[in-house]
């Protein structure tokens, strides 16, 4: 791992509950991920789950397109991609970034981080929209294109939209909770940051009706599945992941949505 050392700016991001503090020596840095991240920088919360230190290289790293590498090495986790290199060391609690100056790869370690450590405890961060009606939250799940962003853009007033993009789901006291995200799509605008009780996924298809539909357990599962961002190729946290996913299928209603771009879609939602 890269050798930590002491950095003069540090900003703690909050994200379902589970904050961790960034430090830089870079000033612009620093007010770039305060930007970005917005009602999600905490620095009069709970204490942090884990620091991280961010070392910019402004050349020699580039192609973030290229696939990310996830792999575990004894209590180390590595992570690679065109853009970035980080390690997470899981005794310490402390990791390491090796980054361009732009939010995107930032980004990435904090979505690999995330899912890495929701793994260990029955959560996921779920590629689908949620918002809280009625002080109950919903998922909207389904492929590219199914309208993840539409139904999210059609909320009402009364409705916060927690994300449109990455949803990210614990287990809670009563079930799940849901948690508002700053990882958004194509509204360009960061989720609320708020949390409460999940009520059900929907999985979303576009038609030439509203209608709601049950589905079996087998039909969610496999949707669901196909949602959940992980990134690692390790056997034991995969297998952990499907036991959550069967877990959560079995106590979470799961529908199927067809709906029109149409504001009315969300009278339906309950």
């Amino acid at each position: 791992m890269g050798q930590l050392i002491a950095l003069a700016h540090e900003s703690a991001i909050d994200i379902g509950g589970m904050p961790i503090l960034v430090r830089t020596d870079s000033a612009d840095f620093a007010r770039m991920l305060e930007n970005r991240y917005g009602s999600f920088v905490n620095p009069t919360g709970p204490r942090p789950v884990f620091e991280l230190e961010i070392e910019l290289a402004p050349s020699g790293i580039s192609n973030p397109d290229q696939d990310v590498e996830v792999r575990r090495e004894s209590n180390r986790w590595i992570m690679e991609r065109g853009d970035f290199r980080a390690e997470w060391d899981t005794e310490r609690r402390k990791g390491w970034v090796r980054q361009k100056p732009n939010p995107y790869s930032i980004d990435c370690v904090l979505r690999i981080l995330h899912s890495l450590i929701l793994a260990e405890e029955g959560g996921f961060l779920v590629h689908a929209a949620s918002a809280i009606k009625n002080d109950r939250a919903f998922l909207f799940a389904g492929v590219s294109g199914a309208g993840k962003t539409t139904i999210s853009r059609l909320a009402p007033s009364n409705v916060a939209v927690l994300t449109d993009e990455i949803s990210y789901v614990r287990p809670g006291l009563r079930g799940y909770d849901a948690f508002g995200t700053p990882f958004a799509g194509e509204l360009a605008s960061i989720g609320a940051n708020l949390r409460t009780s999940l009520a059900a996924v929907y999985l979303l298809v576009q038609g030439s009706e509203n209608k709601i539909e049950p589905v079996s357990e087998t039909e969610a599962l496999q949707a669901f599945l196909r949602s959940v961002l992980f990134f690692a190729h390790d056997r034991e946290l995969v297998e952990k992941v499907f036991e959550s996913a069967c877990e959560f299928v079995s106590r979470v209603p799961v529908h199927r949505l067809t709906f029109l771009p149409d504001a009315r879609v969300w009278e339906l939602i309950a």
